[in-house]
């Protein structure tokens, strides 16, 4: 199962006002606030913890079918981190997600798996075919087939993404 989120930088800084007075307490638990105070970018560790939670809460919404998002259920640790890229996991109940994010200028994109392997297999989807079951939860139809697809836009982008067969 795969979950993605893109997050664009300029159009959260319209939308949120990140340093406002209890924004960071109401969505991070103790230790991804620490990440943020000490990181030497902390506008950027808020979105990257915010999609990592973003992008695993859409695999623990389609494995549960629970729709109910509580930020501070979604606990991330960081393994890996670079100008680039970061790596790292994110808890929800018994439910790991293993999360690799990706950094430019003007984004952050961070694709979540519930399987380690299935890390490198995943891919970017151009369009086609969506069809949505009784929750909400989006397939791609290929051929006679539904495939897991994951659909997330903000601002000026959007990633669908989906498992390489």
């Amino acid at each position: 199962m795969i979950g993605n989120d893109i997050i664009d930088l300029a159009q959260s800084r319209i939308e949120s006002n990140w340093q406002r007075k209890g924004f960071i307490e109401k969505l991070f638990i103790a230790e991804e606030q620490q990440y943020i105070k000490d990181y030497d970018k902390p506008e950027i560790m808020v979105w990257l913890l915010w999609s990592m939670k973003e992008a695993a809460y859409k695999i623990y919404n389609r494995q549960t079918k629970i729709r109910e998002y509580s930020p501070k259920k979604l606990s991330c640790t960081l393994d890996f981190i670079n100008a680039n890229q970061a790596f790292g996991k994110v808890c929800c109940n018994e439910n790991v997600y293993y999360t690799e994010s990706i950094f430019s200028f003007e984004s952050i994109h961070t694709i979540a798996v519930n399987n380690l392997k299935n890390i490198k297999n995943i891919i970017e989807v151009e369009g086609g075919k969506i069809i949505k079951d009784e929750n909400g939860i989006p397939y791609l139809k290929i051929s006679q087939s539904l495939q897991d697809v994951s659909i997330s836009h903000h601002g000026r982008f959007e990633k669908w993404v989906t498992t390489r067969i």
